[in-house]
């Protein structure tokens, strides 16, 4: 209540011409300050001047301007197998573990290249399991594709080795 006094006051001081304005004060009952523009028993005057100030019209063109959407800048990486690691796996098996950042969002694909030869996806998944790969020298690398196929973002190639033993037979 007592702001509602306060706020009588404001819109006095800011309605009228550049004259004085008069305004009376009292207290209630409940000791709330009341604003009137007309004397009262035990009323005090506030005298109140109107400057003549005015705000600045303000455009509402930037309002209707559409902001611009800015994709954020994706990365991805290999996180498994290491740089320069060696894989012991007789099968050939090995599982690729990869990284986005900023978090993976809906619509986004990652797709899987083994020695420049694309090998899996695009899948919503950054976990790949390959079979059967020769042994030797390999590199990994990820693309991440938009919902429209557009590569926003490729790993670095990670050189990996695949130890496979072998049996020799005797002659």
């Amino acid at each position: 209540m007592k702001y509602t006094g306060w706020l009588f006051l404001m819109l006095f001081a800011a309605a009228g011409s550049a004259e004085e304005k008069k305004v009376f004060v009292t207290v209630d009952k409940n000791n709330n300050l009341v604003f009137s523009d007309s004397p009262s028993p035990g009323a005090s005057q506030v005298n109140i001047k109107d400057s003549g100030t005015a705000m600045a019209p303000v455009t509402s063109n930037i309002l209707n301007e559409p902001t611009p959407t800015k994709e954020p800048e994706f990365q991805v990486a290999i996180a498994k197998p290491e740089q320069q690691g060696t894989i012991r796996d007789n099968n050939g098996t090995i599982y690729v573990s990869g990284s986005v950042s900023p978090l993976f969002s809906q619509g986004l694909r990652v797709v899987l290249y083994l020695d420049g030869k694309q090998v899996a996806g695009p899948t919503g998944n950054a976990n790949f399991i390959l079979h059967d790969i020769e042994r030797g020298e390999h590199q990994l690398s990820l693309e991440l594709l938009n919902h429209s196929g557009k590569v926003i973002a490729t790993s670095p190639a990670t050189t990996f080795y695949m130890h496979r033993a072998t049996v020799t037979s005797p002659k």
